[in-house]
């Protein structure tokens, strides 16, 4: 009888152990996000599932997943950093003066025939402010004429940003990594 207790014993503290695990890595390192919206296509699309990495700072082009002014989870790409300039001009990125490459939106940019595909603008525009305050970042959809971004809520805090986002894993004829 002794020798079943143990085991049972054994058992359940593994059991503890792995559930415990689970929910650390959930909690601090990676979790699962459902892609709702059309604000990344053609990069992402709704109903895709992703693993969010928690770890790290986001970087420019990342996407990133951060809590909205909405009290929603939003899933957007990182186009400014802190203390830099950002302003659309003819349909370009311009980061501290400098035009900088998107090819991620070549598809879209291709299909648009009546205007650019993002509107002209500068931060001033948008802040009050020429750079992305320090501690923040500022954002966009891929799906730039359908997306509520920093165009429509500013510069996000860095304290909001849940992690990066690079990995979907559902539909799993989909799986890919996104750039």
């Amino acid at each position: 009888m002794a020798e079943g207790k143990n085991e049972f014993w054994e058992w359940t503290k593994a059991l503890l152990i792995a559930v415990g695990l689970a929910a650390l890595i959930r909690y601090f390192i990676f979790a699962p996000i459902v892609v709702d919206g059309l604000s990344m296509m053609p990069t992402l699309e709704s109903g895709d599932r992703m693993i969010v990495n928690k770890l790290g700072d986001p970087d420019r082009f990342d996407i990133v997943v951060f809590h909205a002014p909405e009290k929603k989870d939003y899933i957007k790409r990182v186009i400014g950093l802190p203390g830099e300039t950002v302003e659309y001009k003819d349909d370009v990125l311009y980061v501290n003066g400098k035009a900088i490459d998107e090819p991620y939106l070549d598809q879209y940019k291709s299909e648009v025939t009546d205007g650019p595909l993002t509107p002209d603008f500068t931060l001033v525009d948008i802040i009050g402010q020429e750079t992305v305050p320090e501690g923040e970042i500022f954002v966009l959809g891929d799906n730039r004429r359908f997306s509520k971004d920093g165009r429509h809520i500013g510069t996000i805090k860095i304290d909001e940003i849940v992690g990066e986002t690079k990995f979907v894993y559902w539909p799993f004829d989909q799986i890919h990594l996104v750039d």
